[in-house]
């Protein structure tokens, strides 16, 4: 349980934390940063490694004890905000070790006979992606596809509103949705389902739920790519009032996961 005092903020031991709104530094390291006591605690606890937690010098004797082999940085209570560059009163951060990528085929082999996995394959706002996550967590999807030009998972944003969702979600990233997709019907006899807001989709409620569900949620700006909804076997819709617009896709994936969870057995 190292603890280490900290006396300047250019020191190098704490750079992951430095200025973390305007720099990717630590993303560059293959670290990521979880803001917060609760956030830091779900990284001490999951199985992913803890590099360091920097803390505020009125937190440092509760977080001596938890970190377990992993240095413990500690400023100045008022020193935290000028390492972050922006307003924080938390007191608490940590930094954890990112891994390699998991691969599609290492998701699906870990799968067991019956479970949802979600595939985003262009969201881009972090906190509709963090968002997205937490509820596939509550909702117990088995874990999550994203595309090449999602959100980064680990980005302090998603990790912050999946409330470290992505610290205990299996996530893979696929660089050929389609390909992927087509891998999971042929090998793994995964259905596809298309979530879309086409008035002749089927119905959510409609359709009875597969033993095993790849269902896809598009962008903000303009939903699924027209190619993925074709390799679809399913084009499935939530019913809404007419004359409305469109449902912010956290809030749909929030509706879809809390039906298949409890509704479509």
């Amino acid at each position: 349980m190292p603890r280490f005092a900290i006396s300047s903020i250019d020191d190098p031991r704490i750079a992951a934390y430095r200025q973390l709104k305007e720099t990717n530094a630590a993303r560059r390291e293959g670290l990521f940063v979880c803001e917060g006591a609760r956030l830091a605690q779900r990284l001490i606890e999951s199985d992913f490694s803890v590099v360091s937690l920097l803390v505020g010098e009125r937190w440092a004797d509760e977080y001596i004890s938890l970190a377990g082999a992993a240095p413990v940085y500690v400023v100045p209570d008022d020193w935290v905000e000028q390492i972050l560059g922006f307003n924080f009163h938390r007191g608490v951060l940590a930094c954890g070790q990112r891994r390699p990528p998991l691969a599609i085929d290492h998701l699906c082999d870990r799968l067991g006979l019956r479970g949802t996995i979600v595939v985003c394959p262009d969201v881009q706002d972090p906190e509709n992606l963090g968002a997205i996550l937490r509820i596939a967590s509550a909702f117990n999807a088995v874990g999550a596809v994203l595309g090449n030009k999602t959100a980064d998972p680990f980005s302090r944003r998603v990790l912050r509103v999946s409330m470290g969702a992505s610290l205990r979600m299996p996530i893979a990233i696929s660089d050929d949705i389609a390909s992927d997709l087509k891998r999971m019907a042929d090998h793994w006899r995964f259905e596809r389902w298309a979530t879309v807001l086409d008035t002749d989709a089927t119905p959510l409620g409609n359709l009875p739920r597969p033993d095993r569900l790849a269902l896809l949620f598009g962008s903000e700006g303009h939903g699924l790519d027209r190619d993925l909804v074709g390799l679809c076997e399913h084009r499935v819709a939530i019913p809404m009032a007419p004359g409305t617009d469109s449902l912010n896709v956290a809030v749909a994936a929030g509706i879809f996961l809390y039906e298949l969870a409890l509704h479509c057995r």
